[in-house]
Formats: structure tokens, C-alpha cells, sequence
């Protein structure tokens, strides 16, 4: 059970990006062998990014970005996580241990997704190393 986190996602879809290569290839297999969990919030970062012309070179149009995660959430193997109420208490945990603040809290957030439902976090954002009991793994390195 795997939860992309917005960067890998970003280089799997930018070609000028040098981790494109890496990142689209184990995407594509993550996304044909395991089950995979996103987040509004991974979703709507990625098309924040993808479409913004100060932020890439060749961005996305919007129907390109929507096309993309249209492909993803087709797939059965794939599923959207939302914490509930009575997950509270593990995000607080992971808040406090992890002692995030101001945009830490973000990351926060999806080590808390990613344990609620079990899944390993895929990402190169070191910062969620400071979150103990989260599993992760850089799929750039894993490849």
C-alpha cells in the first residue's frame, strides 16, 4: 500500500524534469502491482503545480492535469483517504512527535493519512523523517 506524496507525482509527469524518468517508471509500476492512496490535498497540489507557469517551464493545461488524475483514480487499485474525526488523536500524535509547524503541518497531515490507512509514504520531501512510526521510502533512491 503506497501514498504518493505530490513530488513524485510531479517528476512522473514533467519530462524536462531529470527524476522524470525514475519516478514515471515506478509510478507506473506502483500503480499496476499495489494499492495506491491519494489525498485531495496530493491531488489538488499536483494540479496546483502542474498548470502553474511560474513554477514549471512547460506546465500542464488544466484538462491535461485533470486527464492525469483521471487515469489514476480510474484504476480499482487506487483510493482516496480523508481523516475522520476519530483519527484526531493519531494526527495530533504525529504533530506533536514530529514538532510541525507552520508548513511541516502539511506533511503532518499526510503521515497521518498514510498511517490511518497503512500505507508506506512515497516521497523525497526529507522532512517527513521527523514523523516517527511513519514508513517511507524515496522512490528515486528505491529504483
Amino acid at each position: 500500500m503506497i501514498f504518493p506524496d505530490v513530488n513524485v507525482l510531479l517528476y512522473a509527469h514533467d519530462e524536462t524534469s531529470h527524476f522524470h524518468k525514475a519516478a514515471s517508471s515506478w509510478l507506473r509500476r506502483v500503480l499496476a502491482e499495489e494499492e495506491v492512496f491519494f489525498s485531495w490535498q496530493t491531488i489538488t497540489g499536483f494540479i496546483r503545480i502542474s498548470t502553474n507557469p511560474r513554477l514549471l517551464a512547460h506546465p500542464f493545461t488544466i484538462e491535461q492535469a485533470v486527464e492525469a488524475v483521471q487515469l489514476w483514480l480510474d484504476l480499482e487499485n487506487t483510493h482516496i483517504v480523508n481523516l475522520r474525526k476519530q483519527e484526531w488523536p493519531v494526527f495530533a500524535r504525529i504533530l506533536c512527535d514530529g514538532q510541525a509547524t507552520g508548513n511541516l503541518v502539511m506533511d503532518g497531515h499526510i503521515a497521518a493519512m498514510a498511517v490511518a490507512c497503512g500505507a508506506i509514504v512515497a516521497s523525497t520531501d526529507r522532512d517527513l523523517t521527523r514523523f516517527p512510526g511513519i514508513r517511507l521510502i524515496n522512490p528515486l533512491e528505491a529504483t
